[in-house]
């Protein structure tokens, strides 16, 4: 379920200048951002836990799964060299799944160590704050990477509609919206970060734990196994 081959080509596209540099840029201001705040406020549990919050989780977390999950698959299908790929005597499932831990190392690699970092600068991990917040958004990046590898599936304009996803609803709706809240992947992740920080963090998600990872679970599996029937369907439309 894991091809070498296909794994070195999706890194080599998905870390290249441009995306890099676009990869790089929401970390470096989530530490410009932590440095700034510690050092005009000091050790502070609750600006730690707004930041790490409201922007790392629910806004830097899932634009990096949208790069990631749809750079992953959507320009090979945009300009039409997946034909190339699927061409090779390799099963479909294997290319989406090989694809995805691509997705998922990028995007934790992107997200877990900065928000670590920030978490660390901003409060030195009081109350646990800071591991919550990156165990969040480990999971939450595996959820991420198969929701957008999915939408570049079905999509050509993957990039547009993931972003809309990630800034209108991750961001705004899924952080303010009661009812919104229930149906976002942040506040699924953020039950994780609730259980682990301490009881002073003052971290609650709208869903109890066992929901939430439930909820993770499902649409990572569901989302990696439809992405693997779309690019069955795609091969049998090259095929005709």
């Amino acid at each position: 379920m894991y091809n070498h081959t296909v794994a070195r080509l999706t890194y080599r596209a998905l870390l290249g200048r441009r995306r890099a540099l676009i990869l790089l840029s929401l970390p470096a201001l989530l530490l410009v951002i932590a440095v700034v705040v510690r050092a005009l406020g000091g050790m502070d549990d609750r600006a730690a836990t707004e930041i790490l919050g409201a922007f790392a989780l629910a806004s830097m977390v899932p634009l990096i799964g949208v790069i990631a999950g749809t750079g992953a698959i959507a320009p090979e299908i945009d300009d039409g060299s997946i034909v190339y790929l699927l061409s090779k005597p390799l099963d479909r499932m294997t290319i989406i799944v090989t694809k995805l831990f691509v997705a998922i190392g990028v995007t934790v690699a992107f997200t877990t160590v900065p928000i670590l970092l920030a978490g660390m600068i901003l409060n030195g991990n009081s109350q646990q704050i800071a591991t919550a917040f990156t165990v969040a958004a480990a999971v939450a990046s595996v959820a991420y990477s198969a929701v957008f590898l999915l939408l570049g599936t079905v999509s050509r304009n993957a990039v547009v509609f993931g972003l809309v996803y990630a800034l209108i609803w991750e961001a705004v709706f899924g952080s303010v919206v009661p009812g919104a809240r229930t149906l976002s992947i942040q506040q699924w992740s953020l039950a994780l970060a609730e259980r682990i920080a301490g009881d002073g963090a003052d971290i609650s998600s709208e869903v109890g734990l066992p929901t939430g990872v439930i909820l993770l679970t499902v649409a990572t599996v569901l989302g990696t196994w439809y992405a693997g029937r779309r690019l069955r369907v795609l091969k049998v439309a090259n095929d005709e």
